[in-house]
């Protein structure tokens, strides 16, 4: 009898273990297919909805979006990298201006997408994306949003000039429409933060393909486009042109408010200008970047961003699978520009809003100026120092427009500081 209690009560034990290993098993297999993301600001809700999307194809897929604020993301991401991968999620949103220095830093931090056939879609994409994201013959990255520029101008201070955005073809002539607008209206023509930010610069240096490198990586802040653009930025700020706006906040202000002409800008700056200046709804209009010579390239770039697949995750197939969907999704794309992110996806250009009217910007179909300069804009350099570079920069722009020392000594002074710091 006792042998056959032990037996029932043995039974019953292995019974129990059995079904706590089969829960755990389950819980453990559930947990293996979820992704992580980690992601910021308006990325968050374009995920979200993506993610839905490709579960009722794919049932068994879970997304946990992290949100994370920009800066945040970079130092846990680098700190995760120095640490071999620990604690870092399955995909990661990493800007233009950042991917180029990881993936040259952290040669195995990303996954080559090439090696999964990513290399296939290239031609849905900007060539200055596609360019930017190989990396050693590895594509570590998966295009998403960029930031094409244009003049956002105010159509009524213009017309109070008698000024006509259109007939503006160079950044000589953007000066000279720039005094005429002061002279008539008493309005400079742009919000510039000339101590603590280089934007303009930047814009006008990728227009003729450079930046703070070239295209071999050698320094630029002394070459001829660095001059050309400087040269413009000073004549803006001795011509009584800018107004000083320091900071985010103030510089969407000025605009808003009506206390500039103008904003040389990436795309994405139609959300913040139709956010916050809802009044001035009409009031606005956008031409294409100003070139340095008639017939000159007025294509450039600023901003933009990537999603990249860990090389530490395990998942990484399944990481794939939903990038390449969510990156060639012509419906995420769509909701993307609901937030102000503008698509490098080529084939949603063809949507109707790229061609519709406005009502925002005067009844004039902005998007169709942007779509047409992403096949133009120049590939750039970026490198593992571009934040150096920026902070070199800065302090050289804010030099030459002091008049304290000439465009060229501030420009010399500063490639020699970031010479030093990055040998």
């Amino acid at each position: 009898m006792k042998k056959v209690i032990g037996l029932i009560s043995l039974v019953l034990i292995i019974g129990m273990l059995s079904a706590c290993s089969g829960g755990s098993s389950e819980k453990t297999s559930k947990d293996d297919k979820k992704l992580t993301a980690w992601a910021w600001n308006i990325n968050v809700p374009v995920l979200e909805a993506a993610a839905e999307r490709y579960k009722k194809e794919n049932p068994d897929f879970e997304l946990e979006i992290v949100e994370i604020g920009r800066e945040d993301v970079y130092s846990k991401l680098t700190t995760g990298l120095q640490a071999g991968g620990q604690g870092l999620p399955d995909i990661v949103l990493v800007e233009d201006d950042r991917i180029q220095g990881y993936a040259e830093s952290y040669p195995k931090a990303f996954l080559d997408l090439k090696e999964y056939g990513f290399d296939k879609q290239a031609d849905k994409f900007p060539s200055s994306k596609t360019d930017l994201l190989t990396v050693d013959d590895k594509i570590v990255g998966f295009p998403f949003d960029g930031g094409p520029t244009g003049v956002f101008y105010r159509t009524d201070i213009f017309e109070e000039a008698g000024v006509k955005a259109e007939d503006i073809q160079t950044w000589e002539q953007f000066v000279e429409a720039g005094k005429v607008i002061k002279e008539k209206t008493g309005k400079p023509m742009l919000g510039l933060d000339l101590n603590g930010d280089d934007g303009l610069y930047r814009m006008m240096m990728n227009q003729q393909g450079s930046l703070y490198f070239d295209d071999k990586g050698e320094l630029a802040l002394t070459s001829e486009e660095s001059m050309n653009a400087a040269k413009v930025i000073k004549q803006l700020k001795d011509e009584g042109l800018v107004k000083n706006t320091v900071g985010w906040d103030a510089w969407i202000s000025a605009m808003v408010s009506g206390e500039v002409a103008a904003a040389p800008s990436g795309a994405w700056l139609s959300g913040s200008i139709t956010g916050q200046g809802k009044d001035t709804s009409g009031k606005w209009g956008v031409i294409p970047l100003p070139a340095f010579e008639e017939g000159g390239n007025r294509a450039s770039n600023l901003g933009g961003s990537n999603y990249v697949i860990m090389q530490s995750t395990d998942k990484k197939q399944e990481a794939y699978d939903f990038m390449e969907y969510f990156s060639t999704d012509e419906e995420t794309q769509l909701e993307a520009m609901k937030g102000g992110l503008f698509p490098t996806l080529n084939t949603v250009y063809d949507e109707p809003i790229f061609t519709e009217e406005q009502e925002f910007f005067s009844n004039q179909p902005i998007w169709s100026t942007f779509t047409e300069q992403m096949d133009s804009i120049p590939s750039v350099n970026y490198t593992g120092n571009y934040s150096l570079a920026m902070d070199e920069s800065i302090k050289a722009q804010s030099e030459s427009v002091s008049g304290k020392v000439s465009i060229e000594k501030a420009y010399e002074a500063a490639q020699k500081r970031l010479d030093n710091r990055i040998k």
